[in-house]
């Protein structure tokens, strides 16, 4: 842990953390003796996170380019919308690197053009780089560490840190729940 890092959340095996400002990290593990962990993650997994999350996510579309591309387009429930802030969405292109025991996705937002049918006052969040990286402890087990860089002009409060760790606790708390129950 970096000397400036600072625990936000810590349950039941996942740790939210402020690596500095506006960096952040998330790590947890899942293992299931009965399914090889390694071979499911790719961007069918990435579909199934937020399919397990309606309640967190509106609306999603994963464009699968090719086997190491996708485009992403993830619409946030208006979670604070009774404090005035927009509906917030994410426009990612999400790239998939295969090495020996890791497997890694780097997605950075597109901000070129907006994509379609989303509403006409959602803000694109100010992810800079969302790095997931899935480090294989054994074909039955698997150490996911995601490091969030949000744009420097962004300043998040430290309430707002704690709701983000609570969102994604109860997230991949989901995910992993669903994993670990898999039987074949």
């Amino acid at each position: 842990m970096d000397s400036q890092e600072i625990i936000l959340f810590n349950k039941e095996g996942f740790t939210f953390s402020r690596v500095k400002k506006n960096k952040y990290k998330l790590q947890f593990s899942i293992e299931n003796n009965n399914i090889n962990i390694s071979k499911i993650i790719d961007f069918n997994l990435v579909k199934l996170i937020y399919d397990l999350n309606p309640d967190i996510y509106e609306k999603i579309n994963i464009k699968i380019l090719n086997d190491f591309e996708a485009i992403a387009t993830l619409l946030m429930k208006p979670f604070f919308e009774d404090l005035g802030l927009p509906q917030k969405f994410s426009f990612l292109h999400m790239k998939k690197i295969v090495e020996e025991r890791k497997i890694i996705f780097k997605s950075t937002s597109i901000k070129d053009f907006r994509p379609e049918n989303l509403p006409d006052d959602a803000e694109q969040m100010a992810i800079e780089d969302l790095t997931s990286v899935c480090d294989i402890i054994t074909p039955h087990k698997v150490y996911f560490t995601f490091n969030i860089i949000f744009n420097d002009s962004m300043n998040i409060p430290q309430m707002v840190e704690k709701m983000v760790g609570l969102i994604l606790f109860k997230i991949f708390k989901r995910v992993k729940q669903f994993i670990e129950n898999v039987r074949i």
